[in-house]
Formats: C-alpha cells, sequence, structure tokens
C-alpha cells in the first residue's frame, strides 16, 4: 500500500494538531539489563525532557508499518510490532505543540515494549542525547517527562512494564 506524503504541508498539519487528536506509537525499548532507553527530545511537545522513542501514525499506514518506520527512524532499526508486546492505550495532552504556544497537543498513544539484545546507533533527529535508566530510575528523575513515568508506575515491581 502506498504511504502517504510523510510531511504535510505546515499550515494543513498545523489545522489537523488545532483540531484532531493524533495517533501515535511509543516504544519502550529494553537492554538485556532492564534499562530503557529515553531521549532528550529537541522539538515541542515535551522538548527538553527525555521520553521514550516515538512517532505518530500517517493516514493509511498499518500499525505494522509504523511500527517498523517509527522505529527505524526513531532507533535506527526496522522493528517488527510481532516482536513487541503491546502495553496499552495511553493519552498524552500537552499545552504546547510542534509549531509553538498557540494551542496545544492531543496524542493517542499506543505502548509497546521491546526486548533487544543488539547495540544501537542512535539518530539525533529528534533527540540530542539517549540515556538507559531503569524503571526505578525513570520515576525518580525530573528530566524524565510525566507521561514516560505513566508507562511505569503501575509496573516498577513486575518485570515487565
Amino acid at each position: 500500500m502506498k504511504l502517504e506524503k510523510r510531511w504535510t504541508e505546515p499550515e494543513i498539519f498545523k489545522c489537523i494538531i488545532k483540531n484532531t487528536p493524533l495517533v501515535a506509537i511509543d516504544l519502550i525499548i529494553r537492554n538485556q539489563e532492564g534499562k530503557i532507553l529515553l531521549g532528550l527530545r529537541k522539538n515541542r511537545p515535551a522538548k527538553g525532557y527525555y521520553f521514550v522513542p516515538g512517532g505518530r501514525i500517517f493516514k493509511n499506514e498499518t500499525l505494522d508499518e509504523a511500527f517498523r518506520n517509527i522505529s527505524k527512524n526513531e532507533i535506527g532499526v526496522e522493528l517488527e510490532r510481532k516482536q513487541a508486546k503491546f502495553l496499552g492505550v495511553y493519552e498524552h495532552i500537552y499545552e504546547d505543540n510542534f509549531f509553538g504556544n498557540e494551542f496545544g497537543t492531543h496524542y493517542i498513544v499506543l505502548a509497546h515494549i521491546i526486548d533487544i539484545d543488539f547495540e544501537l546507533e542512535l539518530p539525533e533527529e529528534q533527540h540530542s542525547d539517549y540515556i538507559w535508566l531503569s524503571p526505578e530510575e525513570i520515576l525518580k528523575d525530573e528530566r524524565v517527562h510525566q507521561y514516560t513515568k505513566n508507562y511505569f508506575l503501575n509496573h516498577i515491581n513486575q518485570s515487565t512494564p
């Protein structure tokens, strides 16, 4: 299936953000030590916070295609959705948006956790820095956005979020 153009015209995308929720996939990537990958966001919303990698789903993009594309864009490796465990549906509501503070952004997020056993060469398009933290460290670190912390609030005593 042919995908729609990756980035819409700025005014159209602005209108979409202003008037509709965006559907996204977040990737909770766990290494062999049980630590979670977080990137320091360069862009709004959540700019300046550590956040799990993720991205929005584009029109006419299947969930499997979106998972592969988001993982490739966010962590440089194309992963398959069937390799991941679906964690749940989350809602992220921000006061700002990619373009500024005129209006907020509303995401419906499909969170997935995936275990990896290989090294990553991480791109710096969306994130300026990366860290690996345990779930306990995530919950205590003020640099980590609350929406990322929410993935671990009810799962702190479990081996899998």
